[in-house]
């Protein structure tokens, strides 16, 4: 079955919020580690925002993931890069979606006036670094020992491609 996306909406926010409670419960691929609410969600997800758009992933009638843009920091000279995540259901990693969901970012970023996307990761999520290098994401930066989670410590490793 073909993977397509489309644009966010509010009645996507609940699919959206298990997803994400999902990674909060159960992974570092976030360091939040507390259960999010759907207001936090909507504070947290820019929907119908054209500067940093937001794609619910679907394949036939299942959601199965979603990815969006986010500002990179909230001053003015960072105007023009975007922070980018992707987040997939359980069993649907490593099949290509990841990837397509870069491009489907990256072809985005440019209307939007964006010209740098950084990725920043967990420095134990293997999968996602290994696809931030295929993708030709530079790898800029590894912060060590800043982030705590599950009773780890956690380093934080940080990508970025020009677009």
């Amino acid at each position: 079955m073909m993977v397509e996306f489309f644009p966010v909406t509010d009645s996507d926010l609940d699919e959206i919020l298990d997803i994400y409670n999902y990674y909060i419960r159960n992974s570092t691929a976030t360091f939040h580690s507390r259960r999010m609410s759907l207001e936090e969600l909507k504070e947290f997800l820019h929907v119908s925002n054209p500067r940093y758009p937001s794609f619910l992933i679907r394949e036939g009638d299942e959601t199965i993931g979603y990815c969006f843009l986010s500002q990179y920091k909230k001053r003015q000279a960072y105007d023009r890069s975007a922070e980018l995540s992707v987040y997939l259901k359980p069993g649907y990693t490593g099949k290509g979606i990841g990837k397509s969901a870069l491009d489907s970012l990256e072809n985005a970023a440019g209307p939007a006036g964006l010209h740098v996307l950084i990725g920043t990761l967990c420095g134990e999520n293997h999968p996602c670094i290994r696809l931030m290098e295929k993708s030709g994401y530079t790898r800029c930066a590894h912060l060590k020992n800043v982030g705590e989670k599950f009773g780890r410590i956690l380093d934080v490793i940080m990508y970025q491609k020009e677009i």
